[in-house]
């Protein structure tokens, strides 16, 4: 009974870096975590400094065992992944076992990273593929940024209902 209070806070009451790192992922400085889906190995997991893990991206340190065991009853294997600093990885993306992304990297939301990504890189798609890197991205995005970083709820609200069209990005 008191194991399962235990659990209820840990899940209504932590923060999901500090569930995290309690369940032994070692996370760098200045994070921003926001997921719990780090696998059942998830002491396998080192994230650097300055990442965001946004909600629903998952980790799997390990893959296809289950069917390999009509060969072998206790065969496993598994990998560790290992994110660089300065990392974005968006919604719903998925890093696999073994899998090292490098340093100044974008994760496109619903990505499955399959093979380690470069420093530099912007990758998306499902297996994810090199689809840009970061300097060019800057140089594109500069004519909309709108120095919002930093500002309340209200403050922002009031500066983006005030802007042209012309500082939204269009698709």
């Amino acid at each position: 009974m008191i194991s399962k209070l235990v659990r209820l806070y840990r899940k209504f009451f932590w923060t999901d870096e500090k569930f995290a790192r309690f369940v032994g992922v070692k996370i760098g400085e200045n994070c921003a975590i926001a997921t719990r889906s780090f696998g059942s190995e998830p002491y396998l997991i080192e994230i650097g400094n300055n990442v965001q893990i946004t909600k629903g991206v998952s980790f799997a340190n390990h893959g296809g065992s289950w069917v390999l065991r009509k060969y072998d009853s206790k065969f496993d294997f598994f990998g560790k992944i290992k994110i660089g600093n300065n990392v974005y990885i968006g919604n719903n993306a998925i890093v696999l076992a073994g899998v090292t992304i490098g340093n100044d990297v974008l994760i496109a939301a619903g990505s499955v990273v399959t093979k380690s990504v470069s420093d530099g890189c912007i990758v998306g798609g499902n297996p994810a593929r090199v689809i840009g890197n970061i300097e060019s991205f800057y140089e594109k995005s500069k004519p909309y940024n709108v120095q919002a970083k930093g500002l309340s709820y209200q403050e922002k609200m009031e500066l983006l209902l005030s802007l042209e069209e012309s500082k939204f990005i269009k698709k």
